[in-house]
């Protein structure tokens, strides 16, 4: 059996709108949107890998809330696990810095305006019923 690779993204929530990053690179998802996140290092807890990957990619300083039940698979040995989040008060706005050209906060009858990567429709449905009860 091959190892497989945690990649981590977040529900980013404000309020009610959730912030998706549209893909930049490579060629075949470019273009397309996703929860923000990614991979998880050798030693490093997912909580604060996704941390750190805001940072780098978004620019953003964010506290994660909870991991979002269930694991989502990926292209090879790449598996999916969400956590809801929220920015830090003070925190800057999102920008797309690394793997992204845009970002753009969705409300509610927006979240299926954009085009999802195909494995992230599912963990999108799972965040969004997880943010709800975060914010319960």
């Amino acid at each position: 059996m091959s190892e497989r690779i945690l990649v981590v993204g977040a529900a980013l929530f404000d309020g009610p709108r959730l912030l998706a990053a549209r893909r930049s690179a490579p060629p075949a998802v470019a273009g397309r949107w996703e929860l923000p996140g990614g991979k998880v290092e050798p030693g490093e807890r997912p909580d604060a890998a996704l941390v750190r990957e805001l940072r780098e990619e978004l620019g953003v300083d964010a506290d994660t809330v909870a991991q979002v039940p269930g694991e989502w698979p990926l292209t090879g040995p790449y598996v999916l696990q969400v956590f809801t989040a929220r920015l830090r008060p003070g925190s800057p706005d999102p920008e797309p810095l690394e793997d992204h050209d845009a970002v753009r906060w969705l409300d509610p009858q927006e979240i299926w305006d954009v085009d999802w990567l195909a494995q992230d429709v599912p963990a999108v449905r799972a965040a969004l019923a997880q943010g709800d009860e975060d914010r319960a």
